[in-house]
């Protein structure tokens, strides 16, 4: 074995071993990455599940004073009333196969000076492309239940941003429900988040409220680890066997006939064995 070890470092296996040491370092670093993946999920599950399990909060209570922006995911509700002069959409929201945009409202929050952007729901695109939504207002003073969303300005995976308004212009259309961006277009004081409303069997209309597709899994981490670390043990365990294999071959040069190549040696051994 302390040849095989010193004939991998030798002049002629030195590049090829250090490409298979470069190799199982890869192959270990991607097992570590899904570990730490799996930390990540499992901190997000433990968090996102504390909130879910707390009772819903009253923002015309003591709600206005709790650190909302840690609170994402818990139940909320509130009343006010809608300010549809300032109301916005979404882009590219889907209800089955039917492409809309989702319609987000400021509601003024009852006896408050203060307002929370609301996710009211979806509304097909040809009524978004009229530019005229006045048919799905809700007037008046409403009870507002759903969950705490955190303010996003990008996507999770990609670099898809909303582009930035030049000064005194109002974006109408959205990517992304960018709270301190909406704010700087409107004339009311925002709290940091938003509020996704929840479905309700009283209403049957539009918009269609839809709620947060969470999965409160550990996911597929820690087999993607165990099989990154796999590969590299199995790499770093089969390449002495194969420089030992190699250099008995090239040493005992009389034990395969001339011009026979390694697979047609292993055929004869296997022929007369």
């Amino acid at each position: 074995m302390m040849k095989t070890f010193m004939s991998m470092f030798s002049r002629r296996w030195f590049l090829t071993t250090l490409l298979v040491l470069v190799g199982m370092g890869i192959l270990a670093r991607l097992g570590i990455w899904q570990l730490d993946r799996l930390d990540q999920r499992r901190a997000f599950n433990a968090r996102v599940q504390a909130q879910i399990d707390q009772a819903p909060l009253d923002l015309n209570a003591e709600g206005l004073n709790a650190d909302l922006s840690s609170m994402e995911y818990r139940q909320v509700v509130v009343s006010g009333e809608y300010d549809h002069s300032q109301e916005i959409a979404i882009r590219n929201q889907y209800w089955g196969n039917e492409w809309g945009v989702h319609l987000v409202t400021p509601l003024t929050i009852a006896g408050t000076d203060q307002a929370v952007m609301v996710d009211r729901g979806w509304i097909p695109a040809a009524d978004f492309e009229s530019g005229d939504w006045s048919r799905f207002a809700e007037p008046g003073m409403v009870t507002v239940s759903g969950v705490i969303r955190a303010s996003r300005d990008r996507a999770d995976f990609g670099f898809r941003r909303d582009p930035k308004p030049a000064p005194g212009e109002t974006l109408r259309a959205w990517n992304f429900i960018n709270v301190p961006a909406i704010s700087q277009q409107t004339s009311l004081s925002l709290l940091p988040i938003y509020i996704q409303q929840s479905p309700n069997p009283a209403w049957t209309g539009m918009p269609y409220r839809t709620q947060p597709e969470l999965e409160l899994t550990e996911g597929p981490h820690l087999g993607y680890a165990i099989q990154w670390f796999t590969f590299a043990a199995l790499l770093g365990l089969g390449y002495p066997f194969f420089i030992q294999r190699q250099e008995g071959r090239r040493t005992n040069p009389k034990s395969e006939p001339a011009g026979e190549t390694s697979l047609q040696a292993d055929n004869r051994r296997r022929l007369t064995s």
